[in-house]
């Protein structure tokens, strides 16, 4: 697994920043994304994927201990499809 951390540290190191810089940088980025998805806009990153909230519509299911029947109630939630490129890399 990478954390937030990993990456901010590789970004310093690749571009001569400070860590401490590096993590403003990679905390600032997720918050843009973050907040783009709150608004209900889509993010797209050329050459990695698109972010964007797809809404899940009020259904049926069933407690699995007691089987009885429950209302889920509608969400959004917050989806990533990742560029050609990525999957290309990925599967070849």
């Amino acid at each position: 697994m990478t954390t937030t951390t990993e990456i901010a540290d590789k970004i310093a190191a690749e571009n001569s920043l400070s860590k401490a810089q590096a993590k403003t940088i990679v905390e600032s980025v997720f918050k843009q994304i973050s907040e783009a998805a709150h608004s209900g806009a889509e993010t797209s990153i050329p050459g990695f994927g698109k972010f964007k909230v797809k809404d899940t519509p009020a259904r049926d299911g069933r407690n699995p201990s007691t089987g009885a029947t429950i209302k889920i109630a509608a969400s959004k939630k917050l989806t990533f499809t990742p560029a050609k490129a990525i999957k290309d890399a990925l599967n070849g």
